[in-house]
């Protein structure tokens, strides 16, 4: 439930924006022309991409170039609250507050340091009062005009660019507005031990629910469910039996967060619970 929603915009785009949720809560974010910074003020972030994840817990941001996402607003151990800033950048607005000139790191893309969606940002002393400076404006509407906001992002990008993380934060704001471009099966892959469902897969691959069935369909010749749940417990017995894991923890790293519906679902497969599944492993390595 979104219990506060403030926002700024610029040249009919939002571009700041400060939002308090009771969490937990998930929406799908389809920046499909635009990037965003992230700051945490409380609560967790777990922000799902095409083939990454990344949390973000409080006091920590993160910079996301155009894609699409998954974003989950998570509780923390001290408060049931998500509170957390963010600030859009559209192309066409940098284009316009630098007069079609932008600046030599927002042009020419820089390869070195690998392709990614988004990067953990160092929270330092100028990003922490960059922040502050920020919600004394939400605090105070009647001070802002657009000179100011004009100031605040261009002061945001300068800011990012001295970031101790320069060469990873650079090379996302060389790219900010090149997506890259994954298969419906990279996308697939790259979360199938993740609890993930169908319907944030399909917005992940940008397609409709049943685009994405029919897709994947294709594919794999089995329905999403079937498939990546036997996925998963064809890597759970082989955890099961390689590791000395806890099984609470193997249900868990391969996608499971009940750990009854896990051993149900591995029970129906195996016809063998977890626990005596693993103890006839390790009874056939003794023979």
């Amino acid at each position: 439930m979104i219990l506060e929603h403030k926002k700024y915009d610029l040249f009919g785009k939002m571009i700041f924006e400060k939002a308090i949720i009771e969490a937990p809560f998930k929406k799908p974010n389809l920046m499909l022309n635009e990037a965003c910074f992230l700051f945490i003020i409380e609560g967790v972030a777990l922000s799902i991409a095409e083939v990454e994840r990344l949390e973000i817990q409080a006091k920590e941001s993160v910079l996301m170039k155009c894609g699409n996402y998954i974003s989950k607003m998570l509780p923390s151990q001290s408060s049931k609250k998500y509170q957390a800033i963010a600030i859009h950048f559209h192309p066409d607005v940098l284009k316009k507050i630098y007069a079609n000139e932008l600046p030599k790191f927002l042009q020419s893309q820089d390869k070195s340091y690998g392709e990614s969606s988004m990067v953990r940002v160092k929270s330092d002393k100028l990003i922490m009062k960059y922040i502050d400076s920020i919600l004394f404006y939400f605090e105070n509407p009647q001070v802002v005009n657009e000179e100011l906001l004009i100031l605040k992002l261009k002061e945001l990008i300068l800011l990012l660019d001295q970031t101790k993380n320069t060469r990873a934060v650079r090379q996302i704001l060389s790219a900010l507005f090149s997506p890259e471009t994954y298969s419906l099966q990279q996308i697939i892959e790259a979360h199938i031990f993740s609890d993930i469902s169908s319907e944030d897969l399909a917005c992940l691959a940008n397609l409709s629910l049943s685009s994405f069935k029919r897709q994947f369909k294709l594919i794999y010749n089995d329905s999403p469910a079937r498939y990546i749940k036997n996925k998963k417990l064809e890597r759970a017995s082989q955890l099961l039996h390689l590791s000395d894991k806890r099984i609470g923890d193997i249900a868990y790293e391969c996608g499971f967060n009940d750990l009854a519906h896990f051993s149900k679902s591995f029970q129906g497969k195996y016809n063998i619970s977890p626990s005596n599944f693993r103890l006839n492993q390790k009874a056939k390595t003794l023979i």
